[in-house]
C-alpha cells in the first residue's frame, strides 16, 4: 500500500530517557493449556507444565509464564527478559475461533490490524508504526512483492510479536517488530478434535487435528492437522477457498536428542479482495451518495488468485552435557502464484474512475537455517547463558509480471458494469528474476545476579546481498551490503511481581534500488530505546506492563527539490503502551490494551515531520469473558464481550474518524467430547472507513460463524 503522507508540523517529542516511570509492554504468556510437546529446537522445553483443562474447554485458567523463543531465541522466562513481546497462546485463539494471523493479535498493544479491511490474500500489521516482518517457528517467511506467505491459524499453537527493532537476532528486518507463529508439534499423549464451522458470507469449514505416540514406538509422537475453508469476501464477487495439511513428527532418540519434523501444504483458489476506493464517495460527501462498502471496481470473470504454498523443515537438539546445547532449525519453502487483480486508479468523471491492473504468474523458494549453542553456568549468586548463532537465508523469486496504470475502460464508480477491458497483452510483460542471501553471525549473552539484576548485551554481523533481474530489459539493481547490530539491557526484580527495565535495539532494512548516480543506497537503519516496568506477583493468573518507546528510522528515502529521491529522511515514532491479562475473581478473565503512537515522516526536504497516514494516535480494546460456576443451571458456559477503539488517522488534508466496533463469543461444553460455540465480530455490523492512504478502505463487515467441535 502506498502510504501518502500529511502536510503538518511535528508535534513536541517527549524525552524518552526522562520518562523514569514508564512501563513495558512484554506480555507473558498464558501456559499452552495443555501437555503439549515443547518446541525441541526453536526453544529448550520450559518448566514443566501445569496440568490445565483439555484444548478448547470453556474451563480454564491461566498458567505460571512460560519461555517463549521470539524474544532472546533461549529459554529465559519472559519476566527476565528487558524486550516487548506479546503472546496470544491457543487458548485465545480457540475461543476466538481466530480466521486469519492479523486478526489474532486485536486485543493487543502497539499493533494495528484491519486498516484495509478483510482481505482474503494478505496478513498486514503495523507495529509502533511500523511495517513488521513475519517469522514460523523462528524462521523467517518470505513475502516478497505479492508473493504473501499466509499461515493458517488452524495449524499453529501460539503468535509472539517481537515489538521493535529485531535484527540483533533474525537479521534485515524493518524497524517495526517482527511476528512468530509456532506450529503445532506432536503430543505425547492421544488426542484429537473435529470441527465444522459455518457462518455469514457462506463461510464454511471441516478441520480434524489428530496426535499422539506411534503404536509401539512410545519415542516417536505423530500429529495432523488438515482443514478445508471456504468464504465469501467483503467485496462483491471477492471469494477464496482454501485446503491445508500439515503433518509433523516428533523422534526422541535420547533424553539429550530431539528431532521434529514439520510440513504443511496449502493450496488456494479465489478472487482476490480489492478493497481499494477513492475518498470520493467514501470519506468525502458526493451529489450521488457514498459509495457501498462492498462495491467491487474488479473485473469478476478476469480476477483471480490461485496460490500453492509448501514447506518442508526440521528442528534439531543435541545437549551434549549439562552446560552446552545445539539446535539446528531449517526449512525449504516453495510458492507458486498466478494473480490478476484490477482495481480502481483515480476519478476522470463525475461518476468514473479509471482502473489499474496487477499481474503476477510465478513462483518463489526460499532456504533457510538457523544453527545456535547455548551455554549454560550457574554459580553463587550468578546465572550466565550465552548464545552462539550462526543463520543462512536464501531466496531466489522469478517469473513474469505487469503492472498497468490504465486498464480497460473507465468504470461507474456508484453502479459499476465489468467486462469493458481487454486482457494485458504480452508486450505488457516483464520477465523478472530476484535472488537474495543472508548469513549472519551473533552473539548475545545474559547474566542474572542475586535472583535480582538482569544484564542482556548482544552484537550480530550480518552480509546480505540481493539482485532484481529485469530479463525483458536486461537490467538489475540490488544490494550487497555489510552491517552490524547491537543490543543491550538491563532488568532489575524489585519484588512484590514489579521488574522495571530499559533496553536498546537496532534493525537494518537493505534498498534495492540505486540512486540518480547509479550508487547504492544505504540501508536504513532502526535504532528504539525503552524503558518500562512489568507486574507479575505471586497468587495472581496474569500480567500488566505498560511501556515508553523512542523509535528512529534513518536513511529514510524523501523527494528532493529536483524531483529525484535522496536519503535524507527520518521516519520516527513514540508512545506508551499498555497490556494486561489476567484473571479477576472467579471465572472472570480481562484482556485490555491501551496504545499512544506518534508516528511522523519527512515526505520531502520542504516538508518534515509530517504525521504519518494510517497510524492512529490512540487505540484501546478491552475484552471480558465469564465462566459460570459449576453445578448451575449454565455450567459449562462460557460468554465473552470485547471493544475495540480506533482513533482517528489522517492522509494529507483528509481526517479519518475515529470508530469502536463490538466482538462476542458463546461457548458451551455439552460434554467432554462435544462443543458448540458462536463468534461474531463487528456484531453491530458498523459502516466505517478504517483508513486512507490515498485510497481509503472499508473496514470489516459484521462477521458471524458457529462451530461445531468433537475432542477426544
Amino acid at each position: 500500500m502506498s502510504e501518502q503522507m500529511p502536510i503538518r508540523r511535528r508535534h513536541c517529542r517527549f524525552a524518552i530517557a526522562g520518562v523514569s516511570a514508564a512501563l513495558a509492554t512484554t506480555a507473558f504468556s498464558a501456559a499452552y493449556a495443555q501437555t503439549e510437546r515443547a518446541p525441541v529446537p526453536a526453544a529448550p522445553a520450559p518448566a514443566a507444565p501445569v496440568p490445565a483443562a483439555p484444548e478448547g474447554s470453556a474451563t480454564t485458567t491461566l498458567a505460571p509464564v512460560v519461555v517463549t523463543e521470539t524474544a532472546l531465541k533461549i529459554a529465559i522466562p519472559l519476566s527476565e527478559t528487558p524486550r516487548s513481546v506479546s503472546v496470544v497462546d491457543q487458548q485465545e485463539l480457540i475461543d476466538r475461533n481466530v480466521q486469519s494471523l492479523d486478526d489474532a493479535l486485536r486485543y493487543r498493544a502497539g499493533i494495528l490490524t484491519g486498516q484495509f479491511g478483510d482481505d482474503n490474500n494478505t496478513d498486514w500489521f503495523k507495529v509502533r508504526g511500523f511495517d513488521a516482518i513475519t517469522y514460523q517457528d523462528g524462521l523467517r517467511i518470505y513475502q516478497e512483492g505479492f508473493y504473501q506467505w499466509m499461515v493458517p491459524p488452524y495449524g499453529i499453537e501460539r503468535v509472539e510479536v517481537f515489538k521493535g527493532p529485531s535484527s540483533i537476532l533474525y537479521g534485515q528486518a524493518p524497524p517495526g517488530g517482527l511476528i512468530n507463529t509456532i506450529s503445532k508439534r506432536p503430543a505425547d499423549e492421544t488426542r484429537g478434535r473435529v470441527d465444522a464451522g459455518f457462518g455469514n458470507r457462506n463461510y464454511r469449514r471441516l478441520g480434524f487435528d489428530v496426535s499422539g505416540p506411534i503404536k509401539n514406538h512410545d519415542n516417536v509422537q505423530y500429529r495432523l492437522v488438515g482443514q478445508y475453508k471456504a468464504r465469501e469476501g467483503q467485496v462483491d464477487y471477492s471469494e477464496n477457498t482454501r485446503y491445508y495439511i500439515a503433518p509433523s513428527l516428533n523422534i526422541d532418540f535420547t533424553d539429550d536428542t530431539q528431532l521434529t519434523i514439520l510440513t504443511s501444504f496449502q493450496r488456494d483458489n479465489g478472487r482476490p479482495t480489492n478493497p481499494f476506493k477513492l475518498a470520493y464517495g467514501t470519506l468525502n460527501d458526493t451529489p450521488f451518495g457514498k459509495v457501498d462498502r462492498g462495491t467491487s471496481y474488479s473485473e469478476p470473470a478476469y480476477d483471480r488468485n490461485q496460490a500453492e504454498q509448501n514447506q518442508v523443515g526440521y528442528q534439531f537438539r543435541h545437549a551434549f552435557d549439562d552446560t552446552w546445547t545445539f539446535k539446528q532449525n531449517a526449512r525449504y519453502s516453495h510458492r507458486e502464484l498466478e494473480l490478476r487483480s484490477s482495481y480502481v486508479l483515480a476519478r476522470v468523471g463525475e461518476r468514473q474512475g479509471s482502473r489499474g491492473l496487477v499481474y503476477r504468474d510465478g513462483e518463489l523458494d526460499a532456504w533457510t537455517i538457523d544453527n545456535q549453542l547455548v551455554g549454560e553456568w550457574q554459580w553463587e549468586n550468578v546465572e550466565n547463558t550465552l548464545l552462539l548463532g550462526l543463520d543462512y537465508q536464501h531466496i531466489d523469486q522469478d517469473g513474469q509480471e505487469g503492472n498497468l496504470s490504465s486498464f480497460g475502460q473507465p468504470i461507474d464508480l456508484f453502479d459499476p458494469e465489468y467486462g469493458n477491458f481487454q486482457p494485458i497483452a504480452d508486450g505488457d510483460l516483464v520477465k523478472r528474476q530476484i535472488k537474495g542471501k543472508q548469513t549472519g553471525l551473533y552473539v548475545q549473552n545474559q547474566t542474572k545476579l542475586y535472583d535480582r539484576l538482569v544484564l542482556l548485551g548482544g552484537v550480530r554481523y550480518d552480509m546480505a546481498d540481493q539482485t532484481n533481474t529485469n530479463r525483458t530489459a536486461g537490467t538489475a539493481q540490488g544490494y550487497d551490503v555489510d552491517n552490524y547490530s547491537y543490543t543491550g539491557g538491563i532488568l532489575f526484580e524489585a519484588g512484590y511481581g514489579l521488574s522495571p527495565y530499559f533496553s536498546y535495539t537496532e534493525s537494518f532494512d537493505p534498498l534495492g534500488r540505486t540512486t540518480e548516480a547509479a550508487e547504492q543506497y544505504e540501508p536504513r537503519q532502526g535504532r528504539q530505546y525503552e524503558t518500562g516496568i512489568k507486574f507479575a506477583p505471586n497468587g495472581w493468573d496474569g500480567y500488566a506492563t505498560l511501556a515508553a518507546f523512542d523509535l528512529t528510522e534513518t536513511n529514510t528515502l524523501i523527494t528532493s527539490p529536483a524531483g529525484f529521491q535522496v536519503q535524507s529522511g527520518e521516519r520516527q515514532s513514540q508512545g506508551i503502551e499498555f497490556e494486561t491479562v489476567g484473571y479477576i475473581g472467579r471465572g472472570v478473565q480481562l484482556i485490555g490494551s491501551y496504545s499512544y503512537t506518534d508516528t511522523e515522516v519527512d515526505v520531502s526536504e520542504a516538508v518534515r515531520g509530517a504525521r504519518a497516514a494510517l497510524i492512529p494516535r490512540h487505540q484501546a480494546s478491552l475484552r471480558a469473558e465469564y465462566e459460570f460456576a459449576p453445578n448451575t443451571v449454565l455450567s459449562n458456559f462460557k460468554v465473552g464481550l470485547g471493544a475495540r477503539y480506533v482513533g482517528e488517522s489522517v492522509d494529507g488534508d483528509l481526517t479519518v474518524p475515529d470508530y469502536t466496533v463490538f466482538d462476542a463469543l458463546a461457548i458451551y461444553d455439552v460434554d467432554e467430547h462435544w462443543q458448540v460455540q458462536v463468534n461474531g465480530t463487528n456484531i453491530f455490523n458498523k459502516d466505517y472507513v478504517a483508513s486512507c492512504d490515498y485510497w481509503c478502505y472499508y473496514g470489516a463487515p459484521a462477521s458471524v460463524i458457529g462451530n461445531i467441535s468433537y475432542r477426544w
